[in-house]
Parts: C-alpha cells; structure tokens; sequence
C-alpha cells in the first residue's frame, strides 16, 4: 500500500539521520582523561608508552563512521615526544642517585664540565664550582630569589674524592665512624661530587648546616620555590629512614624542571621515592 510504503522510507531516513549524527565533527565524543593520557617521569624510567589495542580502537564510535570526503583544513596534530630517560647510575645523569647503597662508579669520577656560577659565593676554590647543568640553573634561581628580596649564598658546590676523605676523616676523628656516616658520606658516596648538589646558605649568615637553617628566608624560599628551577631539598625532614640523612634544608639537587616539578605536585619527597628505588637507611 502507498501510506505503508511512505511511512518505511520515513523511518530509513530517521535512522540515517541517526547514523549520520554520530559522525558529525559538531557531536561531541568522549576522551580519555589527560591524566591517564600523560606518562609520569618514574614511569618513564622503564617502560615505553604502549599503543592503543585493537579492542580499544573498535570500540570508539566513531569507527563505523565511513570515510570523511572532504580535505581537512589543518595537519593532525603530531604525537607528543616521549619523556626524557636519564640513567640513574651515571654520575654525568641529572637522575643518577647517589646514597648509601649506590656508590659512584668510578668512585673518583670527576665532571667534565665544572664551572662557577655566577651567584653570591660563601666559599671558594673548588667548592665554589658546580656543572655546567647545575650553574645555569642556580644563576636563574638565585636571581629569582634576589628579585623576591631573598639573599642566597653558594656555601659549598663541588666536593672531589680526595676533599671528600678529608672530610669525612674530620668527621669520624671528632665523632668516631657512626656518628659521621649520618653527617658526612663516605668517599664515593657524595652528591658533591657529580656537580648536581650544593648547599646553600643566607645572606645574614645565620643557622649554617644546623636544622635552623629551615627557618631563615633563603631555605624558606627554596622549599616553596626551587622545583620551578629544577632543584629539590634532597635530604628532607623526616625521611632519613629513606635517604641516609637527617634533614639538611639547605642541601639542594639539580634533577630538572620535569622532574622536579612532578615529585612537587605529587608530594614525593625522596629521590628513592620518586624512581622506585630501594631505602638506604645505612651502609651495604
């Protein structure tokens, strides 16, 4: 009949119109959410990102949609780049970690590129000097927290093999052995001597290396601002069941703004924390 056959191609077309619709750039269709879609910095350590199943891809809705006909007007945007991967063993690796189980290898080991920052200095010869990585990023923040009206001061940068049993015997003649491997690292065993740490002081001189130093403007300022520069607090308050050390807010470690800036948003205060590394309360 005539009004059976007009009423079947009505409901054709209402459901193409339908099938249409769900390919249409004017409907909205569902993403994943940014934080599933960003990798973290640990996790970037040891794995790559892996691509999207096949399960995955069908069951988008869009993939029954056919073709589209027309040219598109911009390029598609390029996949993001993979996350930096830097050794965590490598003394010349702004993630190598040096504690009191992982030895510097060699244990001499010297930077290549030791220069000195152009910053306000509390010490000087060899101390006085940082890599090349280090002193770009230090000058930015020193002169950010000189902007702020915090003076901070360089007290001691880079420590060689040779300065490092010095002082460490120092310590252990004043405090016998295990006092000392609390508050000096055995040679071999420094951050100082990759070029990445320093310790810092302020400019009224107050509080030097004593945990009142947390107080003073400088390592006030630093806590709050230092990831924006790459630096964190590597010996915090409360975390020397992890790290070996008793809190040292003055003593600071370069590991770049990313990761930096992750373990700040994150609340991740150790290093060991951070890549997934086993605590080093004491020596092996």
């Amino acid at each position: 009949m005539p009004g059976r056959r007009a009423f079947s191609r009505l409901l054709l077309a209402g459901s193409g119109l339908a099938a249409l619709s769900a390919c249409s750039p004017g409907v909205a269709r569902p993403t994943p959410s940014a934080a599933a879609a960003t990798p973290s910095a640990t996790a970037s350590v040891t794995a790559d990102p892996s691509p999207a199943s096949p399960a995955s891809q069908s069951a988008d809705p869009a993939s029954a949609c056919p073709a589209a006909t027309e040219t598109p007007t911009t390029a598609p945007p390029a996949p993001a780049a993979a996350p930096p991967r830097h050794s965590l063993t490598d003394p010349a690796s702004p993630w190598v970690v040096v504690n009191k189980h992982r030895p510097l290898a060699p244990a001499g080991y010297v930077p290549a590129d030791l220069v000195a920052p152009r910053v306000r200095l509390a010490t000087s010869g060899e101390a006085a000097l940082l890599n090349s990585t280090t002193t770009a990023a230090a000058e930015k923040m020193f002169a950010a927290a000189a902007a702020a009206g915090v003076v901070i001061t360089l007290a001691s940068g880079y420590r060689s093999f040779n300065t490092q049993i010095a002082t460490y015997n120092r310590w252990v003649n004043a405090e016998g052995q295990a006092a000392a491997d609390t508050a000096s690292a055995r040679p071999g065993y420094s951050e100082h001597q990759t070029g990445w740490s320093f310790d810092i002081g302020d400019g009224s001189g107050r509080d030097s290396f004593t945990p009142a130093f947390a107080n003073q403007p400088a390592a006030v300022w630093v806590k709050a601002n230092a990831h924006l520069f790459g630096f964190v607090v590597r010996y915090p308050y409360m975390f020397h069941d992890i790290t070996g050390y008793y809190y040292e807010p003055w003593h600071l470690r370069y590991v770049g703004v990313d990761a930096a800036g992750e373990m700040n948003a994150r609340g991740i205060a150790t290093l060991e924390e951070y890549f997934g590394l086993e605590a080093a309360p004491g020596y092996l």
